[in-house]
């Protein structure tokens, strides 16, 4: 049988252990922290083959709307005929929430270059507008990197916009698979979506709340 005692006084000393240890991590953590004083205007990539670019991104603009503060979004590849959770919810915050849906669906659903290569085109304009505009304090144009990954918009002239005209306090997300090395190049965070498992290979569709 053990000891009461002992087990406590071993117990005390996992704590005391456990305490210096976090005090220690704490002091290495805040000296980290005095030297990160900076703040400026994200340029934001999320791509990879994993799910959850999109919604990653949603997580910050629902962050922004919680504070009171206005966004962009312009989806590039999503139909305005597609009826998305995350369009319902926003449409319901007109005064912070500027929602441009500009897409003609996948491209294997148009079946048309020219289509993709207008709505491409025109969703691009939208978003140029939005990043200039002061009230708007993120955009997110969604699936971007699509449409630069068929060449529906010119690489070279979308990063001069983004170096030369995104205000300097403006944050801009944007997302999709197989993002440009130049565009990697350029951003401030890039995250890559792994993908390990799928429920789409075992012959599950794409369900409301999950997919969209």
């Amino acid at each position: 049988m053990n000891d009461p005692l002992n087990v406590q006084n071993d117990h005390d000393a996992e704590n005391a252990r456990h305490k210096e240890k976090a005090q220690k991590h704490k002091a290495a953590r805040d000296k980290i922290m005095a030297t990160k004083t900076g703040e400026k205007g994200l340029l934001i990539v999320h791509t990879g083959a994993g799910k959850g670019k999109t919604s990653a991104a949603l997580g910050m603009v629902f962050r922004h709307i919680g504070y009171g503060f206005p966004v962009g979004i312009v989806q590039f590849t999503k139909s305005p005929g597609w009826n998305t959770g995350e369009a319902q919810l926003l449409r319901t915050f007109p005064d912070l929430v500027t929602l441009h849906i500009m897409g003609e669906g996948f491209t294997w659903l148009t079946q048309d270059r020219e289509r993709d290569i207008a709505a491409a085109t025109a969703g691009w304009e939208r978003a140029k507008e939005m990043i200039r505009d002061d009230r708007h304090r993120l955009v997110l144009l969604d699936e971007l990197n699509i449409v630069l990954r068929y060449d529906y918009l010119d690489l070279e002239s979308v990063l001069k916009f983004l170096r030369d005209e995104k205000p300097a306090d403006k944050h801009v997300v944007i997302t999709g698979r197989n993002a440009k090395p130049a565009l990697i190049e350029m951003a401030d965070l890039v995250t890559e979506m792994t993908l390990v498992k799928h429920p789409f290979r075992a012959g599950i569709k794409g369900q409301k709340g999950i997919e969209f």
